[in-house]
């Protein structure tokens, strides 16, 4: 269903389609992109203590599982995540590693609500895939849902059936389904064409309760019509959800990628404005770039469900108790110490209760969930006064408002999406320049 489109819902009733009602003007965005840089290069500066072990969960609260496969057949020239060129016998061997490393958290007395499984492409050796799986739900008794990454190579491997019954929701990293940005990506050859993922989509949704499709926007030659032509040929898959990304270039992208692909930034309200008019309507809006047929499903970003997540295997990360931890990017590092019975941690940093509730406003923006209650409950504080020049800047540019059913509840407006949209894109871009800087020590034998 193209933006254009009048719903029909009852005979002579019509529904006139979402127009989203953004109106901050360029300058403000690219004032409220370095602002959010100023927070960003503060808060994830590596500025660390060494660290050995995770600490003990605390009574009450509840936690995610996350699980990082650091491995793909080929490596994407626009990607920043922790990832290493696939050879089978290292791979199987990191499997075998991040099973012990969930009984080593199992010791400290952890139960999860909820898994998350992410690359890499996780996909490389189903096999293991599953056992592991198989492994974690065993082992933490409380998981009701398990989250997965794939990419489209995958789909309509003899192996991928293996995880029907074992992965609630699939994502499928597509990107864009035009063959020419496909091309431009590196993503034609190593992927097929954008008919060609989605056939192997259709095949593959009858095997998970929730599909998930992955697209991506803001690349140099991207017009409206490329971005219509993805949305629509998304929604005729009918997926369960659809998650749309801006491109994000980090400082640490190499300068000649980020000239070849990305579009100017001005593009950018424009195009959202777009995706909102197209999917909502069609799709609830989940959080800034997420969509979904029903409220209550989990997607991409679980840190929006869960204050609290625990991160196995090399290159993850973990939130508990204000403190973030980094588990080593080397893969050699990783093995020696599981081999060891020792965790693959190596590094933390505590943040104060303001840092914390900062992060947690721009989640609130982000996923339009801001709530007086959330920070009064969480943290003992009234927003209003709590985060005053944070509350009366949203306030000033239309991006929130009180909702006047309940005065603990913050309606986040268009406005407000795109300014979660961006804030968000920028804390991304951050994480990916933290990824790239424990990557640069690597030799190629912690590979």
């Amino acid at each position: 269903m193209s933006s254009s489109s009048i719903i029909q819902t009852a005979p002579g009733a019509l529904i006139k389609p979402y127009q989203a009602n953004i109106t901050v003007p360029n300058w403000m965005l690219s004032s409220m992109e370095r602002v959010m840089q100023y927070y960003v290069d503060k808060n994830l500066r590596l500025d660390t203590q060494s660290a050995s072990m995770m600490p003990a969960p605390v009574e009450g609260k509840k936690y995610m599982l996350y699980a990082h496969v650091p491995f793909c057949h080929t490596l994407c020239s626009f990607c920043t995540f922790h990832r290493f060129l696939f050879k089978e016998e290292k791979a199987r061997a990191y499997f075998v590693s991040l099973r012990k490393e969930m009984e080593m958290v199992k010791a400290l007395g952890y139960d999860f609500e909820s898994m998350y499984i992410g690359g890499g492409t996780t996909t490389v050796l189903e096999d293991e895939l599953a056992r592991t799986i198989e492994f974690a739900k065993k082992l933490f008794p409380s998981i009701k849902e398990v989250s997965c990454e794939s990419d489209p190579q995958h789909l309509d491997s003899p192996g991928f059936k293996q995880l029907e019954g074992l992965v609630d929701r699939m994502s499928i990293g597509v990107q864009s389904f035009n063959d020419d940005i496909l091309a431009m990506t590196d993503r034609l050859d190593k992927f097929g064409s954008g008919q060609q993922t989605f056939d192997k989509i259709m095949a593959a949704k009858e095997l998970f309760p929730i599909i998930n499709v992955d697209l991506i926007f803001g690349f140099r030659g991207q017009t409206d019509e490329v971005i219509q032509n993805d949305l629509d040929m998304a929604s005729r898959l009918d997926p369960r959800q659809i998650t749309t990304y801006p491109l994000m270039i980090t400082h640490q992208t190499r300068k000649s990628v980020k000239g070849k692909l990305a579009a100017p930034q001005g593009d950018m309200a424009r195009q959202y404005r777009q995706i909102l008019n197209s999917l909502n309507g069609q799709y609830n809006q989940l959080s800034a770039w997420a969509f979904g047929k029903a409220n209550n499903e989990g997607f991409d970003e679980y840190v929006i469900d869960y204050d609290e997540y625990l991160g196995v295997g090399s290159g993850s990360f973990s939130f508990l108790n204000d403190t973030l931890y980094v588990n080593t990017f080397s893969l050699r590092k990783y093995q020696e110490n599981i081999a060891s019975g020792r965790m693959g941690v190596e590094q933390q940093k505590n943040y104060s209760q303001k840092d914390v509730m900062q992060y947690r406003f721009l989640l609130g923006m982000f996923s339009g969930r801001l709530s007086r209650k959330y920070f009064r409950d969480t943290f003992g504080v009234n927003l209003d006064w709590a985060l005053f020049k944070e509350m009366t800047s949203m306030k000033a540019i239309g991006a929130i408002k009180n909702d006047p059913k309940d005065p603990d509840n913050l309606i986040v407006t268009d406005n407000g999406k795109m300014m979660g949209l961006l804030m968000m894109k920028e804390f991304y871009s951050g994480m990916d320049n933290v990824r790239a800087q424990l990557r640069k020590p690597l030799k190629p034998c912690d590979m």
